[in-house]
């Protein structure tokens, strides 16, 4: 790892060089950062940083306390008090307790008994309602149980408040969508404009996908803030099914917060209870670390989490004494390009050693630091920060990741060439991309929608920021598309919409084929955008008002044809491919793409060798709408089985083809059949007029005729005839031209040929053909139907 070593050893409040990531238009320069006992500490500059800077400010001129203020004045009123009746009391007032008087026991035991009658009488009276549970006697009912409402008043411990939902301005927080809940974490948060202290927060809410809500008035609400898990931001949630994992993210800078030490925490959904798993170590795998080592939290990095395969990821980041516990003054801010991965608990892994044997993770899960996949090890894989990592099924059996966007201190990835990660490698490779690629940038956010038959599958990247020049940071507020396996840019037209304020810092998610962005630094052009939820329609590509709920889908919202297969798309449920996209791609709204590979080869890795998962779509009447053929071996993996997702070749299809083929073929042979048949009939017709002009012409008329263009004419000789040159024996003249005769009513006569006619040729087929003509039979359909070549010779000599 990368380690910025430059010291500024100042006695007041040292600082240490950083990036230029922070929310805000001010220079690089002359940025600290102090506290209370920063001595000696790094300097660094932060993302989303307040506008005014920390002051170094001592506990006393801060007024921090140690927490006990009023126990302090109490005791110190208390002490003078004492002092006080010590000098100046008089005597008589230091009396013994043993030495006052109090008022006889028989006084106090009758007005006791009385009172104590006089409680039970109106315990259930109806003037008072009931005051209370029966304290003396029996009274028959269910005995209730402590609430925790009751436990928490009784302990004197208040209940925890509910985050609010209405906040100015909220970015840098952590978000994930789990069965149409999208749940927000943390970040950073303005209650009011202006605001410069005290945005971390810890906040926790919900915003519910499964109902239709307007923009302006989305469904938020405000969960228990919880006590256990730290206030932090630029980390990352990830979610399986039913759990949520918080990971990462760096504390409070205003006023300064020290970090805690590391520990994993999950929100049980079932129970909305928070779990701590703290001290992790990684375990050795296929290309990582040697394992044993402890987990630590890094901020600002990229990550995603796929239940479907039970792991999430977290890529890059930086860490710094605002992102982990101990981090020494003397350190500056590093940079990572390691990924941690964390199997989630009693997920599978084979590429760890501790599962390999097919058993799945504990219940604290299973941790490895990828650091040696591929290019990874190489200088042209750089550490880098704030960018996003997306997942794409297929292209290999566990599907793969892309990095986009994000950078570190002196440079920024360049989007004409993408990080793919093959997961069931763990290796890293790089795609070229084509078209105009974007402008580089850091914190945007993204999301992936699938086509119905799996041919496309689109990445919609949305805002981020520009953070050269330095001071005078610019945010984006477009919307690209990253068309896979074509691997080539698209932007979307955004001319003439109401697009929201350009921002970075927001996230979004993907559902019912909308694209939910939540929050976003906006810089110094909004004062507040609440609540800052927008929704950006994936198909028709523009901004819209609302949220619309689509009825069906599964509890996954994958696309119908893909609902059966667990390997198909979340929040791609009623998704159609953009006609923008279309044009580069081909195919239609469902799918059907016609470019099936990077437009830049791929020379190595998933991409050259896979496909992506490939279904079949068929429409209301049960038409087949998209018929596409599963991925090849090394592709995608098995798709499953079901009416609409196929995992293998479609055997249905394949067998109704051939038939189809079949038909038309004999179709095509019966129609030829059939005109052969006419033109041979017509042909023994006319043959058959001119025998019986001849017959009756006599026999001394020499009656000539041709049977066909360039063919010999036919003569005929009595039966006593010697064998000749125009005989019916098929014997060879001089000049090796076979002769036939004809019999007509016993009498023949000799016709000699015509000049200038070519004569039959040598093949007995066609003479024979000739012969059976000649004989007086009509031809039959059956008869060309078994032998069309000989007819198709006759009708040729025509």
């Amino acid at each position: 790892m990368a380690e910025n070593t430059n010291t500024n050893t100042d006695s007041t409040c040292s600082t240490k060089s950083g990036r230029a990531s922070f929310f805000k238009e001010v220079g690089i320069d002359g940025m600290t950062l102090e506290g209370p006992n920063t001595t000696g500490r790094s300097q660094r500059r932060v993302r989303f940083r307040s506008k005014t800077d920390v002051l170094c400010i001592s506990d006393a001129e801060s007024g921090v306390s140690s927490g006990n203020e009023d126990e302090d004045e109490d005791q110190a009123s208390s002490s003078g008090a004492s002092a006080s009746i010590q000098l100046h009391a008089p005597k008589p007032r230091q009396v013994a307790m043993s030495q006052r008087a109090y008022p006889p026991l028989s006084r106090i035991f009758p007005f006791t008994i009385i009172l104590g009658i006089v409680l039970t009488l109106i315990h259930n009276s109806p003037l008072i309602g009931r005051v209370g549970e029966n304290s003396i006697g029996v009274e028959g009912g269910v005995i209730r149980s402590p609430r925790v409402e009751d436990i928490l008043v009784e302990t004197g411990v208040d209940k925890r408040q509910n985050s609010p939902t209405d906040v100015c301005i909220r970015w840098a927080h952590q978000s994930q969508i789990v069965n149409g809940t999208i749940y927000i974490y943390g970040g950073q948060a303005t209650q009011q404009e202006g605001q410069t202290q005290n945005t971390w927060n810890n906040d926790f809410l919900t915003l519910d996908v499964t109902k239709t809500w307007q923009a302006a008035s989305p469904v938020i609400n405000g969960l228990p803030q919880p006590s256990g898990p730290p206030a932090v931001a630029l980390g990352y949630l990830w979610g399986s099914y039913d759990s949520l994992f918080l990971y990462g993210g760096e504390y409070s800078d205003a006023p300064t917060t020290s970090p805690q030490p590391f520990a994993l925490w999950e929100y049980d959904i079932a129970s909305s209870s928070w779990i701590s798993h703290s001290n992790p170590q990684t375990d050795s795998g296929t290309n990582s670390d040697p394992g044993n080592q402890p987990v630590q939290a890094v901020a600002e990095g990229a990550g995603f989490s796929v239940p479907e395969i039970g792991r999430g990821w977290y890529f890059g980041g930086h860490q710094d004494f605002l992102t982990t516990a101990g981090w020494s003054d003397e350190i500056g801010r590093i940079y990572i390009k390691s990924m941690i991965e964390f199997t989630f608990p009693g997920q599978h892994n084979s590429d760890i050693q501790s599962l390999s044997g097919g058993q799945g993770a504990g219940s604290d899960g299973a941790w490895r630091n990828i650091t040696q996949g591929g290019i990874q090890t190489g200088d042209g894989f750089p550490e880098r920060a704030d960018g996003v990592l997306v997942y794409v099924p297929g292209y290999g059996p566990e599907g793969i990741l892309l990095g986009l966007a994000g950078g570190d201190n002196a440079t920024f990835d360049q989007m004409n060439v993408i990080d793919v990660f093959d997961i069931a490698s763990s290796s890293w490779y790089r795609q070229s991309t084509n078209g105009t690629s974007p402008p580089y940038r850091v914190d945007p956010c993204a999301v992936v929608a699938s086509a119905a038959d799996g041919s496309s599958t689109n990445v919609y990247m949305y805002g981020g920021q520009n953070l050269i020049p330095a001071g005078q940071q610019v945010q984006y507020d477009d919307v690209w598309i990253l068309t896979i396996p074509s691997f080539t840019w698209i932007q979307a037209d955004l001319t003439g919409q109401n697009n929201p304020a350009a921002r970075a810092g927001h996230t979004c998610h993907m559902w019912d084929a909308q694209m939910i962005v939540v929050g976003g630094y906006v810089g110094q052009n909004l004062s507040c955008e609440s609540p800052g939820i927008y929704v950006f329609d994936a198909s028709e590509l523009k901004w819209v008002n609302q949220f619309t709920s689509l009825s069906g889908g599964n509890t996954q919202n994958q696309q119908e044809s893909q609902s059966s297969n667990s390997t198909g798309l979340s929040g791609s449920y009623g998704y159609l491919v953009p006609a923008a996209v279309q044009s580069i791609i081909g195919g239609a709204a469902t799918g059907g793409a016609t470019v099936t590979a990077p437009a830049v080869s791929a020379t190595e890795g998933p991409l050259a060798t896979g496909a992506p998962i490939l279904y079949t779509v068929t429409g209301s009447s049960g038409a087949t709408v998209t018929e596409t053929a599963a991925p090849n071996s090394n592709g995608g993996g098995s798709t499953g089985s079901s009416s609409n997702a196929k995992s293998g070749p479609n055997i249905a299809a394949i067998v109704a083809g051939v038939v189809a083929g079949v038909l038309f073929i004999i179709c095509c042979y019966l129609g030829f059949c059939a005109w052969v048949y006419r033109r041979q009939l017509q042909l023994y017709k006319n043959h058959v007029a001119m025998s019986q002009r001849a017959a009756i012409a006599g026999p001394n008329e020499k009656t000539a005729f041709m049977l066909g263009r360039g063919s010999n004419e036919m003569s005929s000789s009595g039966p006593g005839s010697a064998p000749g040159k125009y005989s019916t024996d098929q014997s060879s003249g001089p000049s090796g031209v076979r002769s036939s005769g004809l019999h007509s009513n016993g009498d023949s006569s000799s016709v000699p040929p015509i000049p200038g006619t070519a004569p039959l040729g040598r093949d007995s087929t066609a003479n024979s053909s000739t012969e059976d003509l000649m004989t007086g039979q009509e031809p039959s359909f059956v008869g060309v139907l078994l032998n069309p070549r000989r007819s198709l010779r006759v009708i040729n000599r025509d």
